[in-house]
């Protein structure tokens, strides 16, 4: 691939990417706004598609060391104690399942692999524009001229046509070691519930660093306009409320001594209609974000990855790549849009009549044929066949070309 690519953003659709194009003969330049790449975030759940992407890459093996087997997603409404998510692996044929991983230790995987593959990086680059094949700085310097750009600067690019909806909800996140004993499943996300307005939640994610302690991504649902008060209020009281709604996590509220050993997340969603515009293309949130409810937005980036790779390998002529990428995606990206657009304000909302339809006619529905296949379908980020999309639409030779070359 004999191309100049530039590639705002140094994220997981950012980094795969460049490891991608870089390996099938590109010269690939990657621009990030911090001092040097660093991940932000605590724990994600990588699906089967997602792990499907990292073995294109060679990279799936050292992943799922780091990871830790996530066999079903569980949840209880409180104070009923009615069980309203329970999603199964097992119901899927070939009873795959998910790895939930530290953001730092996928983070880590990626940026070593595209440095190996001959990746240069320019920290200190705050994109916030384009003009004429050259990404714009905030400070005013402007990148040598590329054949193609690329958008992976996330939720709040400034290179996106339209802003995301901020959302009302987010969350609080913090990485902490996981507990003594086996008061947790560890392969399963658990969660717990207060309606729609409180959510607690425990994720096993394996370690940070080949020997480092098994952790855990802790998380409590905050509205947004909530979190100055939660700041000003004692932390204590803050953990009183969430020892009251699942007790058995006060090992985790015991490792928190400050609110800074917290980190607010506020969620938005957007979807553009097209991933390519104002002279670039979009992969990864700076295309689609929205709430973590159906845990895909690392996958959905390894997929768009992978789709632009392809069509770009594929197809000599830029133009044809980008509208094959976009095929290739579209299916996909709107399914699961709209799906947690439709799930978000069940698990994460104000509403008084959602959380009783959920607790009393959806968790119930949900343990009869065919639900516990489609959910686990949906979860498992099946639906739509995304790998199928992107698979039938090249050319006899594989990727594997370019794990051959790693």
């Amino acid at each position: 691939m004999n191309a100049d690519i530039g590639i705002g953003g140094c994220g997981v659709a950012g980094l795969a990417l460049a490891t991608f194009l870089a390996r099938a003969g590109a010269r690939v330049t990657t621009f990030d706004k911090l001092a040097a790449p660093a991940p932000l975030g605590s724990g994600l759940i990588l699906q089967p598609p997602g792990m499907a992407v990292l073995s294109a890459l060679g990279l799936d093996a050292p992943v799922a060391s780091l990871g830790a087997r996530i066999d079903r997603l569980f949840g209880r409404a409180q104070p009923s104690g009615h069980v309203v998510l329970d999603v199964r692996y097992a119901a899927l044929p070939g009873a795959g399942h998910g790895v939930a991983v530290h953001r730092g230790a996928l983070f880590g995987v990626l940026l070593e692999a595209a440095l190996a593959a001959g990746v240069r990086m320019e920290p200190r680059s705050d994109v916030s524009g384009v003009d004429d094949g050259r990404f714009l700085f905030a400070d005013g310097r402007r990148s040598a001229r590329f054949d193609l750009l690329v958008d992976a600067l996330g939720v709040r690019s400034p290179l996106a046509p339209t802003a995301g909806k901020l959302l009302d909800y987010g969350a609080l996140w913090a990485s902490l070691d996981w507990p003594a004993g086996d008061a947790f499943d560890a392969h399963a996300l658990e969660q717990r519930y207060e309606r729609a307005r409180r959510m607690v939640g425990v994720l096993p994610i394996g370690a940070l660093a080949q020997g480092s302690p098994r952790q855990a991504a802790f998380f409590w649902s905050l509205r947004h306009d909530a979190f100055a008060a939660w700041r000003a209020a004692p932390l204590d009281a803050w953990k009183a409320d969430v020892g009251a709604l699942w007790p058995q996590v006060a090992p985790f509220l015991a490792q928190l001594h400050s609110h800074d050993d917290l980190v607010f997340a506020r969620y938005a969603h957007r979807t553009l209609a097209h991933p390519v515009a104002r002279e670039v293309v979009h992969v990864g949130d700076s295309y689609h974000c929205t709430s973590p409810q159906l845990g895909q937005g690392a996958n959905m980036a390894l997929l768009d990855a992978y789709a632009l790779a392809e069509a770009l390998r594929v197809h000599a002529d830029c133009a044809d790549a980008l509208a094959a990428y976009a095929r290739m995606r579209r299916l996909h990206v709107r399914l699961y849009q709209t799906a947690s657009w439709l799930f978000t304000p069940v698990y994460q909302s104000d509403s008084t009549v959602l959380p009783v339809l959920r607790d009393r006619v959806a968790g119930p529905l949900s343990k009869v044929w065919p639900a516990p296949q489609i959910l686990a379908a949906l979860v498992a980020g099946a639906i739509g066949a995304p790998l199928a999309a992107i698979r039938g639409a090249r050319a006899p030779a594989m990727l594997p070309s370019s794990h051959a070359a790693a």
